[in-house]
């Protein structure tokens, strides 16, 4: 069973920064991919980033692009979202997910552990 805890969320006003961190407790979590999603109060969880299990792919949602990186540090079990230019639109809970294989895609279905989640609050 792999253990997802994220953190680094919080309240930031509208053109913040903030980096989330995903730790994970398996010493096999560099061999998946990694993704972040999101769910907002009344909305479905939404794919918002993901990397493969070396950092060579990545990919976001067009919503993201250009303001987010996704990162990750496989000798501390850790994956990152560096989120910059805020907006409100981006508020929500932010959860980290395992992948159930290497390569990195969108749907939710694909990854198999997820973490408690993290808020973020962005105000205008």
């Amino acid at each position: 069973q792999v253990q997802l805890t994220e953190s680094g969320g919080g309240l930031v006003q509208a053109g913040g920064s903030l980096r989330l961190s995903c730790v994970g407790s398996e010493r096999t979590f560099s061999t998946y991919a990694m993704a972040w999603f999101r769910q907002a109060p009344g909305k479905e969880r939404e794919f918002v980033a993901a990397i493969a299990w070396n950092g060579g792919i990545t990919t976001y949602v067009d919503s993201v692009k250009g303001r987010f990186t996704i990162s990750r540090d496989n000798t501390k079990n850790t994956v990152y979202l560096q989120m910059n230019s805020l907006k409100p639109e981006d508020t929500a809970v932010y959860y980290c997910a395992s992948h159930r294989t290497w390569k990195p895609t969108m749907y939710v279905g694909d990854y198999n552990y997820w973490g408690q989640g993290t808020q973020v609050t962005v105000s205008s």
